[in-house]
């Protein structure tokens, strides 16, 4: 994630450009704090050392470290959202479902392990931030289905309960390898998730 500072001294920025860079800054800073400290650990005060912005203006945004954290979510949740729409546009057209489905894979691998903080974020320190932020992160899981479900033509139940399979398999493996420290290693997760993918969708009759 790239957030820009505010320029020094005096500037010409209006109000609503000097908060959007307070948020992002902030949103920014708290990803980074829970990434290394966890969400238990992570203070307002380690949020607003990174950010470099005061406490008062923290409270301007946010009402407490729970709102700045979901916040942050849909963030990192909105980034992968942008990265995986991109790949769908250039995969469209003649290409089978399988292709397609890869390639969303591979964005996905690729965009976590190029953002650990993201990561750790939307994957792990999510489950310790309180229940807003679970139910928010089974909010976009069923995204991610559902978008599953669509490239793929499901039909029936038992071909989007197999795209809801995808989706879990993806997500457990995925977090593990980020639990484990591996963030590093998780594009190498793509050819045999790539392979289990094509394995479910066949197994309940999705043509490619």
């Amino acid at each position: 994630m790239d957030v820009q500072q505010l320029p020094r001294g005096r500037h010409r920025l209006g109000r609503d450009e000097v908060l959007s860079s307070q948020r992002g800054r902030l949103l920014f800073a708290m990803s980074e704090a829970v990434a290394e400290h966890g969400y238990a650990k992570t203070s307002v005060a380690m949020v607003l050392k990174r950010a470099h912005v005061s406490r008062e203006t923290f409270y301007e945004h946010f009402s407490n470290k729970e709102e700045c954290f979901v916040a942050a979510y849909d963030g990192a949740a909105a980034i992968l959202a942008t990265q995986i729409g991109a790949g769908l546009q250039e995969s469209s057209g003649d290409r089978d479902v399988v292709a397609r489905l890869n390639d969303l894979l591979r964005r996905y691998l690729e965009t976590l392990q190029s953002e650990p903080a993201l990561a750790r974020t939307f994957l792990l320190e999510v489950y310790a931030a309180g229940p807003t932020a679970l139910e928010r992160r089974v909010e976009v899981q069923n995204r991610f289905v559902e978008l599953v479900a669509f490239i793929a033509g499901a039909k029936d139940e038992r071909q989007k309960f197999a795209c809801e399979a995808v989706v879990a398999a993806v997500s457990a493996l995925v977090t593990q390898r980020v639990c484990a420290g591996r963030t590093d290693q998780l594009t190498e997760l793509e050819e045999p998730l790539a392979g289990l993918v094509t394995e479910l969708l066949d197994a309940v009759g999705i043509s490619r």
